[in-house]
């Protein structure tokens, strides 16, 4: 070829001889070893393939239906103790880092203190949750940059987000303000940045990944749950060269940077986080551990699980995403380990999930997973929503499977009922007479309704509120919630209960509702004795 240019230029009759260039191997002929770190992954660019208007669909369908359903059965206990805290805006709380309390007060400062405030955002979260399964399908589906099936594509991210959309766990979470809520959203829009990083090459994500993390850090230091899962299927899977990009580094410094003020109040008071997970630890891992493999499959649904095995199997089977992979049982593992909820691998399960719809996308038999989505989203609505009128919910299995469905009911009912008990008492009496919450929704729900019902100052030794300190002292006369009268008469001269909490379909059923007066020593050095964490 070259001689023959050279002829068409005259090259014979010249007197130097032309030069020969070095054959190039085209970029496809190189070895693997030879191509830089830029060929070697898939280019930035991809095909530009929106979102189908089906999952804009069902996200804004997700967040009308829980508006709608927001105000049905009442606060959850963890929303009034939320609520509570963010009254006292502080860097962090002892079991909780501050970012679901401002959430809260925002909330009811923006929109109203009612239990639909505090659910605008949950709802949000929720219709997240579907545009990014649906993204994260996207990218997995737009991988090979030669040829690819748009139909199959749109439809891979139509089942990720229907089946998100109707699944148990995003459902719980965007009914109720938890930890959870902001949590689920966080961690899979980190997982979608790890993604575009790892199929597209684009280190910029690191920088988004960096700054997600360090927001996370403030809702829950479970983020470095994923982090370091993904971190080690990188070390050990590859692809390794994606960690010689200094914007990794920056990303890590931006997130250390973004979670300083966190980490400081965690030097200085202790490690609290460490103390509560050690208290969980104690209280409720053993019973994590059996719970956890069944709601592996139970926490999305059957079907879901089913296809999160076929996206563990997808991710897997490419180099590139083997990492995220093996993030999920590494995972299982140390949730397991350290006794942690079932629900802490809540997130990777949905990237798995969607995932698992690319492949899913192709199956000959995809209206038998389109039916089964179908059938479990209806089991999923009765579950996690408010569907069970609440006076029939005690006894259900709703009420058995769904502890936020079960403590969300009859918390106004309990403030009520100890308000019955404050007015009893003799106006002298009732006039310096303190409440003592036995656990921190009690002491929420007194709180939210102390107008309504004339109750007095509530205090608790139940995890943070223990450090809001002790009634003052002096004070002769407290009404007691929730804790065990035999323990009360051994610090007061005289105690005797004035009823018990009735109508409640979960764990404060039956609490007694004890009057003492008389302390039989001064409050701080009772205040030690009350102090307790779960």
């Amino acid at each position: 070829m070259a001689e023959q240019e050279s002829a068409a230029a005259g090259g014979p009759a010249s007197a130097v001889p032309p030069v020969r260039p070095h054959p190039v191997r085209p970029p496809s002929a190189r070895p693997p070893s030879a191509r830089p770190p830029s060929a070697r992954l898939p280019s930035a660019r991809l095909p530009s393939i929106g979102l189908p208007r089906a999952v804009i669909a069902l996200a804004g369908a997700v967040v009308a239906v829980l508006l709608a359903v927001s105000p049905w059965y009442g606060y959850h206990r963890d929303e009034l103790y939320f609520r509570m805290l963010g009254e006292r805006p502080r860097l962090g709380y002892f079991d909780t880092p501050p970012l679901t309390p401002m959430i809260a007060r925002l909330s009811t400062a923006v929109f109203g203190d009612t239990v639909v405030a505090l659910r605008i955002v949950p709802a949000l979260c929720a219709g997240t949750l579907v545009l990014l399964a649906a993204l994260i399908a996207r990218e997995l589906s737009t991988r090979e940059l030669s040829t690819r099936d748009l139909d199959a594509g749109r439809a891979a991210q139509v089942l990720a987000a229907a089946g998100t959309a109707g699944a148990v766990l995003p459902l719980i979470a965007g009914h109720s303000l938890l930890t959870l809520t902001p949590d689920l959203v966080l961690w899979l829009a980190v997982t979608l940045c790890l993604l575009r990083v790892l199929l597209r090459g684009d280190g910029r994500y690191w920088l988004w990944t960096g700054l997600l993390a360090g927001i996370a850090s403030y809702n829950r230091d479970l983020i470095v749950l994923l982090l370091a899962c993904a971190g080690l299927g990188l070390l050990v899977t590859g692809p390794r060269e994606v960690l010689r990009d200094r914007r990794l580094w920056l990303g890590a410094l931006l997130a250390l940077a973004i979670a300083s003020p966190n980490l400081v109040y965690q030097v200085t008071h202790d490690w609290p986080q460490l103390q509560m997970a050690e208290a969980l630890r104690a209280d409720e891992g053993a019973d994590n551990r059996i719970a956890f493999v069944p709601l592996q499959i139970l926490l999305l649904g059957p079907p879901q699980a089913v296809v999160c095995v076929a996206g563990w199997l997808r991710l897997w089977r490419d180099r590139r995403v083997r990492s995220l992979a093996l993030a999920y049982p590494v995972a299982c593992a140390l949730v397991l380990l350290s006794g942690g909820r079932p629900d802490y691998t809540g997130a990777f399960l949905l990237y798995l999930f969607a995932a698992g719809c690319v492949t899913a996308a192709g199956w000959r038999r995809r209206t038998v997973l389109v039916v089964a989505l179908a059938a479990n989203a209806v089991v999923a609505v009765v579950l996690a929503l408010p569907v069970v009128p609440a006076a029939s919910l005690a006894g259900t299995p709703v009420a058995a499977i769904n502890e936020v469905a079960r403590e969300s009911v009859g918390m106004r009912d309990l403030a009520a009922q100890v308000g019955q008990v404050v007015g009893t008492l003799p106006a002298d009496e009732r006039a310096g007479a303190v409440l003592l919450a036995g656990n921190y929704g009690e002491a929420g729900a007194l709180r939210r309704w102390a107008g309504d019902f004339g109750l007095p100052a509530v205090y608790s030794g139940h995890n943070e509120l223990w450090w809001w300190g002790p009634p003052p002292e002096g004070t002769r006369v407290a009404v007691s919630v929730g804790y065990p009268p035999g323990r009360l008469r051994t610090v007061f001269a005289d105690c005797s209960v004035a009823g018990t909490v009735t109508g409640m379909p979960g764990e404060e059923q039956g609490v007694p509702i004890t009057v003492c007066r008389d302390p039989l020593r001064p409050w701080r050095d009772l205040w030690p004795l009350a102090r307790h964490y779960s």
